[in-house]
């Protein structure tokens, strides 16, 4: 799909991988809604893209189909949706007071929180979103949309304390395929990018000499990904037809060890 003036939707683009994929986007023309919690950082950067930001909660039917009419109604209907919402969460299966040796029950509300906001929220967006996707006139090929959803190495090789988050991601990689599968006489593509360890926000505000450290881990290049790499392949899985139902780590080939 040329990107060029068509609406795209991209969810967490105020900071991170998000907004590294919605300012590449605007970058190559097309116009971009900014999805984020965050209206202050949201409003910044959909200002400084020409875009437009819809202040929107991933767990809420009502604030996510409020946010995709405000969308629509600047940009029309979009053909490009990328989900980058998502929260990272870490906590023992049973863990063990440091002082007293007592064990401790897992805080479900942590795993449900995961649940909710990674796996939940992300298909909610793709409904959403596909719902509108499959009136508009075809394009090439017959397409009419492209779904990018990001998931994480933690699906395939989850550390310990990630049992929620790997489960939460895990969702998102498996349910690639029977989504591109419901979507496909629709003329709707659907990929996943399962990122490695990237310099985000979170990461970034590590001391210099942790981040080294996890970067070394990483086979080539010995360094943390940056959230342009990941902007640039989600455009390539977006700008190639033939990309569908693909699932692709993009983690300069680390296998994530046990911590």
């Amino acid at each position: 799909m040329d990107v060029n003036g068509v609406a795209a939707v991209v969810t967490g683009a105020a900071s991170g991988l998000g907004e590294a994929t919605a300012r590449e986007l605007a970058r190559r023309g097309a116009k971009v809604a900014i999805f984020d919690r965050d209206a202050g950082r949201g409003e910044k950067v959909a200002a400084e893209l020409g875009g437009v930001f819809c202040e929107v909660d991933v767990t809420s039917n009502e604030k996510v189909a409020a946010a995709f009419a405000e969308a629509r109604k600047a940009h029309g209907q979009e053909r490009i949706l990328v989900n980058c919402a998502g929260v990272a969460t870490a906590a023992k299966t049973v863990a063990r007071d440091k002082e007293t040796k007592a064990a401790k029950l897992y805080p479900i509300q942590q795993f449900e929180l995961a649940i909710q906001i990674n796996l939940i929220g992300s298909f909610r967006c793709i409904a959403n979103s596909a719902f509108g996707m499959v009136d508009l006139e075809p394009l090439v090929d017959g397409e009419k949309g492209v779904i990018i959803n990001t998931a994480s190495v933690a699906a395939e090789d989850g550390q310990i304390g990630q049992a929620a988050y790997s489960a939460s991601k895990g969702g998102v990689l498996a349910m690639t395929l029977p989504i591109a599968r419901d979507l496909m006489n629709e003329g709707i593509r659907v990929n996943t990018i399962l990122p490695g360890v990237f310099k985000t926000p979170m990461v970034a505000m590590m001391p210099t000499n942790v981040q080294d450290a996890l970067g070394a881990q990483v086979p080539f290049p010995k360094r943390l990904g940056q959230p342009g790499e990941y902007a640039n392949l989600a455009c390539f899985l977006i700008e190639n037809p033939y990309m569908n139902a693909a699932s692709v780590r993009l983690d300069g080939g680390i296998r994530m060890a046990p911590r």
